[in-house]
C-alpha cells in the first residue's frame, strides 16, 4: 500500500495516515512524522491527534501512542480510561498506562507503506 499526501495541510496528512493504521496496531507520533518526511515533528503529531476528535472520516487516535508504548495521549479523549477501553476491543492489553508486547502490536508506516 502507499500513502500519497493529498494536501499541503500536516494535520490532515497526519489523519489520512492513521486511518491506514490496521485493527489490533499501534504506531509513534515518531513514526508517523518519520514517514511523512518530518522526523522532528513528533510533536506536531501528537498535536494533531489531539485535534483530531470529532474529524470525519474517524480518525482512530488511540493507535497512536508515544514511543515507549505509553498512552501519552489519554488525557485528551472524553474519559481517561476511553483510549485504553478502545485499544482492550481490539485485543491490545495495557497496563500501568503501557501497552504490552508494545513491540509485537507496532505498525511502522515507513515499512508497511510504500515510502
Amino acid at each position: 500500500m502507499q500513502y500519497t499526501p493529498k494536501t499541503k495541510d500536516f494535520f490532515q496528512n497526519v489523519f489520512d495516515v492513521v486511518r491506514l493504521i490496521p485493527k489490533g496496531r499501534v504506531t509513534s507520533y515518531g513514526a508517523i512524522a518519520k514517514y511523512l518526511g518530518t522526523g522532528g515533528s513528533s510533536r506536531m503529531v501528537g498535536w494533531a491527534m489531539n485535534a483530531s476528535h470529532g474529524v470525519k472520516p474517524k480518525v482512530p487516535a488511540h493507535r497512536v501512542v508515544n514511543r515507549n508504548g505509553m498512552l501519552s495521549g489519554k488525557a485528551h479523549f472524553a474519559t481517561p480510561t476511553l483510549m485504553q477501553e478502545l485499544l482492550a476491543k481490539e485485543k491490545i492489553i495495557v497496563k500501568n498506562e503501557t501497552i504490552v508486547d508494545f513491540e509485537k502490536h507496532f505498525w511502522d508506516p515507513y515499512l508497511e507503506l510504500d515510502v
